[in-house]
């Protein structure tokens, strides 16, 4: 049979005969196979072990200590991890490695896993709590219940403001053009829109928090909180985005205890390690039909616990963020871009009557009519002094006044 060996130097193998060996007999082994004298030798079960910084420490580990103790009673069998200290230096083939030998030596996490990578739960996100406007979130889920009754996935970029504690603020979602499917979200981005919302969001002192997206009542049955698909989008979004305290919120039907559904908003954060495996191409993109939806295939193997593994459970990449809400300073009344129904002209005349009696700069305080707005505006300049009026909530100039209504009365 063959066992594993977990050393300072990364993992080795050792052929055995048979599981009835010794311990004595498995350190004559490594001896013959790995150049590492009997003697050096300190053997556990006990990944701890490679932690240990002193001899003291190091003869705590006692549960292969006795040489005639039999490896079949140690529950050792074929493929098993064993852990290796060893005092001295040795040559390995591959890369060159030197390690001191010192038995003061202080071991790092990259000693320990050498060329793997470990992977383990994340406690505590980046971000203090993710609170929505209630209108927004309401809009974007009113739409997907209503209208796309969660049969086709949606999504949007979240934009609001992120606090020096962490406590990040949605005040609206912008929904690109898309393509979604009972599985799938295609985004299908588009860079001079895109351009157009970041210079608005930036006259409201907001910037780009997040990401949303349905999951549809397919999806429901499925054993999962994030599909893989959606583990690889979630994190290609993160880390694109470079904001450590980036938001992934999810929208999805649940059936409450009286049998009926309801709409339940959660978020996450994807955890580092999933944005560095990301960012280092570790994950397998392509994902084929019978790949079971709850695991995201690695490239290479990684450790998970004490296993080697090429499949991981998708929820140890996500890091749950607490949910509030709060009346943001936009309205959320205007239509949204990119959806079944094109936005028009028409629209915005309707949207300035009806809000006739409130102050002008209220009126066109709605990120969705400032974006309808922008595309006939200077990117430069009026987009911006637009946006602003309404961040600070000053009187818009006469002449942008007149344009704006002018524009309206045009579709008239």
């Amino acid at each position: 049979m063959m066992l594993r060996i977990r050393s300072r130097d990364g993992l080795e193998r050792v052929t055995v005969d048979n599981p009835h060996i010794t311990v004595a007999q498995l350190k004559s082994l490594i001896q013959s196979q790995l150049q590492i004298p009997f003697h050096n030798q300190t053997l556990s079960t006990n990944q701890n072990l490679l932690l240990a910084k002193t001899h003291d420490e190091i003869s705590r580990f006692t549960d292969m200590s006795d040489p005639n103790t039999l490896l079949s009673s140690l529950n050792l069998s074929h493929g098993s991890i064993v852990f290796l200290y060893y005092d001295g230096e040795r040559t390995v083939a591959g890369p060159p490695v030197n390690p001191s030998g010192s038995f003061g030596r202080k071991m790092t996490m990259d000693d320990l896993i050498a060329k793997q990578m470990r992977i383990t739960r994340q406690e505590n996100p980046h971000c203090e709590l993710v609170s929505f406007d209630r209108d927004c979130a309401n809009v974007f889920q009113h739409y997907v219940n209503e209208t796309l009754v969660f049969a086709v996935k949606r999504g949007g970029f979240m934009y609001g403001t992120v606090s020096e504690v962490g406590k990040v603020e949605v005040d609206f979602i912008y929904e690109p053009p898309q393509q979604g499917t009972e599985e799938n979200l295609l985004l299908l981005r588009d860079p001079d829109e895109e351009k157009l919302v970041e210079a608005i969001a930036v006259g409201l002192g907001m910037r780009k928090v997040g990401f949303i997206f349905t999951q549809t009542i397919s999806q429901d049955k499925k054993d999962y909180t994030l599909s893989n698909r959606e583990v690889l989008q979630a994190a290609e979004l993160h880390a694109e985005s470079g904001l450590k305290e980036w938001v992934t919120a999810v929208v999805k039907l649940e059936v409450n205890e009286d049998g009926n559904a309801d709409v339940h908003f959660e978020a996450f954060q994807m955890s580092d390690m999933c944005i560095r495996l990301f960012k280092e191409g570790w994950f397998e993109t392509e994902i084929g039909e019978d790949v079971d939806p709850k695991l995201s295939k690695m490239k290479k193997d990684v450790v998970v616990g004490v296993k080697d593994t090429r499949e991981v459970d998708n929820d140890f990449f996500l890091v749950l963020v607490k949910i509030f809400d709060h009346q943001g300073p936009l309205s959320a009344t205007f239509p949204i871009e990119n959806r079944i129904t094109p936005v028009t002209m028409k629209a915005l005349k309707n949207h300035l009557d009806r809000a006739k009696s409130l102050p002008f700069v209220k009126r066109i305080s709605d990120f969705h009519l400032l974006l309808l707005l922008a595309r006939f505006l200077d990117l430069g300049s009026d987009v911006h002094a637009l946006a602003e009026c309404v961040h600070t909530q000053t009187p818009v100039p006469e002449g942008y006044q007149l344009l704006i209504e002018s524009m309206a009365n045009a579709a008239a």
